[in-house]
């Protein structure tokens, strides 16, 4: 029999009753874990029995806090960004409660760590144009081709693959969405140095990778459905993150404002109060924008708070430069690292203002997320798609 959705007072009580008969001081962590999400506590606003209790999203920050200031162990969330923010919603939304029961637990408790083989050299902005080839052989699916960007691919276990599985259809309706165990034959991971030096991203190449059909994530040929719902997440969890007033950047800065009046200049003043106040509106644009998605799914709101989130943060490591001056300049570690996060508050000022290049690139390009902005939240025509209606072998390629 089912019964009502908790509200915020039940729920209190529940994460009450669970820190009583778990102590975090005395557990292990990974114990703690298991049993946060078996009590439907992971995410609430997830079905029973996959990590939540049906409850509204909007009461998630509350316990999370609870938990926090019991000093309960985290999952880690920077270690996983993709898996938590892209993967699980659209395992949810597309999988069938196999999936569901076999890869969200490992996932939300950091066991297993996900990335994502969307982009390819030739597919990067317009990702329906890929090629990777996926072709049926019984109960198996063989793959073969590259992907590039890929975050994390060096650490995880999973990843999230979209690949082409008709060639003779236009290009958004043959393509189809998997999960890909990377540490099968024929999956091989190469760094790409960044302009910080370090090797946060990689190329992956798919040799003959046999993926069972049991890890096709929605229908055969629906790969570019399935691929939007990660999408919006994404671009959600990039942009739209909860942060605190003078959170992440601009917090940064306005520490250093502060603390060092010797650096302090009227047209940098002048600058300074133009990025906080353009940070606070766009961090409680990303408050409402919580709301909504405690009601429904992202929509393409998600785009304009990435979008916003990429300019803001350039702009703010670029005026730390020119608040340090010839301080600003010096670069504390070229050595060719294989970071499992990315540290935007803790790094020196030039690991940010380089590292600050990418926002406008990953997740979406900046020139993306305006069309989206523009079609679908604007109602402005569409650009003309002269290969809207074309086989996909027959594109240029």
């Amino acid at each position: 029999m089912s019964t009502a959705p908790p509200d915020a007072e039940e729920l209190g009580r529940r994460v009450d009753a669970f820190l009583a008969e778990h102590d975090p001081a005395a557990t292990e962590p990974l114990e703690f874990l298991r049993a946060r999400f078996d009590a439907g506590l992971a995410w609430v606003h997830y079905p029973q029995g996959h990590g939540g209790l049906d409850a509204p999203r909007a009461l998630q920050p509350g316990v999370d806090r609870r938990f926090r200031e019991a000093g309960a162990p985290t999952n880690q969330p920077e270690r996983n960004g993709i898996g938590l923010g892209m993967a699980a919603p659209t395992i949810l939304a597309f999988g069938t409660e196999e999936q569901k029961r076999r890869f969200l637990r490992p996932l939300w408790t950091g066991e297993e760590i996900w990335c994502q083989l969307f982009s390819e050299p030739g597919a990067g902005s317009d990702l329906a144009a890929l090629g990777t080839r996926a072709v049926r052989d019984g109960d198996h699916w063989i793959v073969n081709g590259q992907k590039v960007w890929t975050s994390m691919a060096h650490e995880a276990r999973y990843a999230i693959l979209v690949t082409r599985t008709d060639p003779d259809v236009p290009k958004h309706r043959g393509m189809t969405y998997f999960v890909c165990d990377m540490t099968a034959p024929g999956v091989e991971v190469r760094p790409l140095r960044q302009i910080t030096g370090e090797a946060e991203f990689n190329e992956v190449f798919l040799t003959d990778v046999r993926i069972p059909d049991e890890h096709r994530l929605g229908e055969i040929g629906d790969g570019w459905r399935v691929s939007t719902t990660t999408l919006m997440n994404e671009r959600v969890a990039i942009g739209g993150a909860a942060a605190p007033r003078e959170g992440g950047m601009i917090g940064v800065v306005a520490r250093l404002w502060r603390d060092r009046p010797e650096l302090r200049t009227a047209g940098l003043h002048d600058a300074l109060l133009r990025l906080w106040v353009e940070t606070e509106a766009a961090r409680l644009t990303g408050e409402r924008l919580r709301q909504q998605l405690a009601v429904g799914k992202p929509g393409p709101e998600g785009s304009a708070a990435k979008l916003a989130f990429a300019d803001i943060n350039q702009r703010t490591s670029g005026l730390e430069l020119e608040l340090l001056g010839d301080d600003g300049l010096r670069y504390d570690d070229w050595t060719m690292r294989r970071p499992s996060e990315v540290d935007f508050t803790r790094r020196s000022p030039g690991y940010r203002y380089l590292r600050a290049k990418g926002n406008s690139i990953e997740g979406g390009t900046s020139e993306i997320l305006r069309n989206i902005i523009a079609e679908r939240v604007l109602g402005l025509p569409g650009e003309i798609r002269v290969d809207k209606d074309v086989p996909w072998k027959d594109l240029p390629k």
